[in-house]
């Protein structure tokens, strides 16, 4: 599962880079795409207005994958141009496959949904198409094993344009 995601990876940052008409190469961005690292997934960051944006992640793990949509406000720090904080929330859903259940849990594979937060620091390098992330996402899994899970924080690594 680690090697598809990082094919996946590869072909989406390809992908996207060929079809971008115009870099963004100032402090500001429209849309990125690329991998966030713990917990390893590839992610895309589109702003609907200036201050509001949407996440995607796909996450693959050894157990299962989740699919992951947030919603997330952006401000300005002043001073510090290329850096916004943000903070949102959202929902997820996935898979765990039998694995999961013989070393944690008494549970045959199946499905999670829940709820996700997210907060953090976003930053996109001037005069380069790169934007990278900061953050901590918490969530509470509500449908299939249900717990909390606070030890997510993420370092993204995008292609901005």
């Amino acid at each position: 599962m680690k090697h598809l995601s990082v094919v996946l990876g590869l072909a989406l940052l390809l992908g996207a880079g060929t079809s971008a008409k115009a870099q963004s190469m100032g402090h500001d961005y429209k849309t990125s795409a690329g991998i966030k690292f713990y917990p390893g997934a590839l992610t895309v960051k589109h702003f609907i207005k200036d201050d509001a944006a949407l996440e995607g992640l796909l996450t693959f793990w050894e157990y299962g994958a989740r699919l992951t949509g947030l919603y997330e406000f952006h401000g300005d720090i002043n001073n510090a141009p290329g850096l916004k904080w943000y903070a949102g929330g959202g929902a997820h859903v996935g898979f765990w496959n039998s694995k999961w259940k013989d070393r944690y849990y008494d549970r045959d594979h199946g499905v999670q949904i829940g709820v996700d937060g997210v907060v953090g620091l976003d930053y996109k390098f001037n005069k380069a198409p790169i934007n990278m992330s900061l953050d901590w996402q918490p969530s509470f899994n509500i449908v299939g094993y249900s717990y909390f899970e606070g030890g997510w924080f993420g370092l993204a690594i995008r292609y901005a344009f």
